[in-house]
C-alpha cells in the first residue's frame, strides 16, 4: 500500500498493512536550510523542495503551509493589511484592521532561535476592540481556491494526503490570534455578554466556510484551536465552542468528509472531549515525557474509533536527548497499534527546528519493524 492508501484506509475503518507514517517537516525544513518562513505571503503553490524532503525520508506529507483552498473577502469599509516592519532591527509582522469603528492591530516578532513568529502585541484589549474584531470577522465572505488545493494534492500524489486547513473557531481567534490565553479567560468573566455575542456571531460566519469546504475536493478537513485541556477544559469547551464543532463536523460528515482536530497540549480530558464532538482524528497528539498521558492512556481515553495521530514529543527529536529515549517513545506508540489500528505514527505537532536528521529516518525504520500488521 502507498502512504496515501494507508491513511485513507484508517479513516475508513480498514486496517492497513503498516501504521501510516506521516510528518509535518515544514518547520524543520525551513530552519535546516535557512529558508524564509514568511507569514505574509500565501503558499498557494506547492513547495516542491518541502515535498522532496518528505519523499527523501519516505515520510508521508499531510499538512500544507498556512491556508490553501479558500480565500477571504472583507466588507468594503474594512481595510485589512498585513505588512512587515523592523523594530530595533528585528523583523516584525503587523496585521491591521481599519474600520469606521476604529483600528486594531496585532504584531509578531521574529525569533531566530525557535525560527518562529510569536505574538508580542495582542490586538484586542477592551470591549471596543472586541466589537471592532467582531465587525471585521462576522462579515467575511469566503471564496473557493480549490485550484491551489488540487495543485498541492497532485504534487503530493501517493506520498500522503493533503488535509484542508480550516482555521480557528471564534474562541480560537481570541485565544491564539487576538487576545491571548490570559486576557481571553479574564474577558469571559469581565465581559461575558460581549464575548458570547462575539462567539455566536463569528461561528455563524464560520459555518459559511464549513459549507464552502463541504463542496471542496478535500477528503480530510483539519480543524482545531490548539486544544489543551488546561486552557479549554471540557467545561469551558462545552460553554464556548462545543456547539460549533458538533455542527461543523456534522456538516462535514454529511458531505462525506473526515475531520481531524489539532490537539497539541495537555491531553487528559481533551482527547475524549474532542472525540465526543464526532471528530474522526486527533492530530499532533503529544504523549509523555512532554505530555500528560502515556500512549496506552491516550488510547484508553480515545475509545475504540477515534484515530490518534502523533506520538513523539518535540524534545525527543533533539540531539540533547539520548537516541534510546527517542526509540523507546516511538516503539511505545507503535505498540498501541496491536490493540487498535486507528493510529498514525507522527510527530507531536511538528518535527522541531534543530531535530537530528538521523532520527527522522530512524522513526521510519522503527515503523517498518514495529508497525506491521
Amino acid at each position: 500500500m502507498s502512504i496515501r492508501e494507508r491513511v485513507i484506509s484508517v479513516f475508513a475503518g480498514i486496517k492497513p498493512d503498516v501504521v501510516p507514517f506521516i510528518l509535518d517537516l515544514s518547520h524543520w525544513y525551513y530552519h535546516h536550510y535557512n529558508l524564509s518562513w514568511d507569514l505574509t505571503m500565501p503558499y498557494n503553490k506547492p513547495d516542491y523542495g518541502l515535498l522532496e524532503i518528505h519523499k527523501k525520508f519516505r515520510a508521508g506529507f499531510y499538512i500544507p503551509i498556512l491556508t490553501v483552498g479558500w480565500k477571504i473577502e472583507y466588507k468594503s469599509d474594512i481595510n485589512c493589511s498585513v505588512f512587515k516592519q523592523y523594530v530595533d532591527g528585528v523583523p516584525t509582522i503587523v496585521w491591521k484592521y481599519e474600520t469606521p469603528m476604529g483600528t486594531i492591530q496585532r504584531r509578531r516578532r521574529w525569533e531566530q532561535k525557535s525560527y518562529s513568529w510569536p505574538i508580542y502585541e495582542w490586538g484586542v484589549k477592551n470591549k471596543n476592540d472586541l466589537k471592532i474584531l467582531q465587525y471585521c470577522l462576522e462579515g467575511r465572505i469566503f471564496h473557493p481556491d480549490f485550484e491551489s488545493y488540487n495543485m498541492w494534492n497532485e504534487a503530493v500524489g501517493e506520498n500522503g494526503v493533503v488535509y484542508m486547513p480550516f482555521g480557528y473557531s471564534a474562541m480560537g481567534q481570541l485565544l491564539n490570534a487576538w487576545m491571548g490565553v490570559e486576557n481571553t479567560i479574564y474577558a469571559t468573566f469581565d465581559m461575558e455578554k460581549e464575548v458570547m455575542e462575539f462567539i455566536t456571531s463569528i461561528n455563524e460566519n464560520n459555518l459559511k466556510l464549513v459549507d464552502l469546504l463541504c463542496e471542496s475536493p478535500a477528503e480530510i478537513i483539519l480543524m482545531g484551536d490548539n486544544f489543551s485541556s488546561d486552557i479549554q477544559s471540557p467545561e469551558f469547551f462545552n460553554k464556548w465552542s462545543k456547539q460549533f464543532y458538533v455542527e461543523a463536523i456534522r456538516r462535514f460528515h454529511n458531505a462525506g468528509k473526515k475531520v481531524a482536530v489539532h490537539i497539541d497540549g495537555r491531553l487528559k480530558n481533551a482527547i475524549s472531549m474532542i472525540a465526543k464532538t464526532g471528530a474522526d482524528c486527533g492530530d499532533a497528539i503529544t504523549p509523555a515525557p512532554m505530555g500528560d498521558l502515556s500512549p496506552s492512556e491516550c488510547r484508553k481515553e480515545a475509545g475504540e474509533n477515534f484515530i490518534l495521530s502523533g506520538g513523539v514529543a518535540p524534545d525527543l527529536w533533539l540531539p540533547t536527548v539520548q537516541v534510546k529515549n527517542f526509540e523507546q517513545a516511538v516503539i511505545d506508540w507503535l505498540l498501541t497499534a496491536k490493540e487498535n489500528f486507528r493510529i498514525f505514527a507522527a510527530a507531536g505537532d511538528q518535527v522541531p527546528p534543530g531535530a537530528e536528521e538521523r532520527r527522522i529516518s530512524l522513526m521510519r525504520e522503527l515503523v517498518e519493524i514495529y508497525g506491521k500488521y
